[in-house]
């Protein structure tokens, strides 16, 4: 296991990634964010989990499970695609569409918690909105982010902060969560150096 200074070693070809976040501190980032929850909504009563693809889900599953085992209550989760929403579709390469799934009963009046990895420009989090936009009225929306990096391009703000990681505009977060990238869940920062 990498201490949190140590640069991780890179594959041939790659930039270092210095470990920020290792598993277990990542789990504490998630059951203080449930706590958080929780206590911001007086219990689990009314709450939906929106997590948004691809790592965001991962996260909403695991907050569920997390916000579960404090209140004994299912918190319904689902999935909320925000590909066509964004504003800079010209801008990146093929991004793939993931189905929105709301969960049975919908988003109407309730408590909508939508779930991302990082939070950088705000630009993911505006098309969220837009996105919710279409398919009801919530009572609440909220955001519960794994990683706070600043930069903001927009008027958004998490709700709920696993951790905040100032960062420079020429570093990456990479966030990698066994469900989806295998090996163990880490949080680093690459690059940093002007080419």
């Amino acid at each position: 296991m990498n201490s949190p200074s140590a640069p991780e070693e890179p594959p041939s070809g790659q930039e270092p990634v210095r470990a920020v976040l290792e598993p277990a501190e990542i789990g504490r980032a998630l059951s203080r964010i449930a706590h958080e929850v929780l206590e911001r909504n007086k219990g689990a009563e009314h709450l939906v989990l929106l997590g948004i693809p691809t790592r965001g889900v991962t996260l909403a599953h695991r907050l569920a499970a997390r916000l579960a085992s404090i209140e004994g209550t299912e918190v319904p989760v689902g999935t909320l695609d925000v590909t066509m929403h964004r504003d800079d579709l010209r801008h990146q390469a093929f991004r793939s569409i993931v189905a929105t799934e709301l969960p049975e009963g919908g988003i109407d009046d309730k408590i909508v918690v939508l779930v991302d990895d990082v939070l950088y420009s705000g630009r993911t989090i505006r098309a969220a909105l837009d996105a919710l936009s279409d398919l009801g009225r919530p009572r609440a929306v909220r955001l519960a982010v794994l990683v706070d990096r600043g930069h903001r391009e927009l008027p958004i703000r998490a709700d709920h902060v696993g951790k905040n990681l100032p960062t420079s505009t020429l570093e990456r977060v990479r966030v990698r969560l066994s469900e989806v990238d295998g090996g163990e869940d880490t949080v680093g920062i690459v690059g940093g150096v002007a080419k």
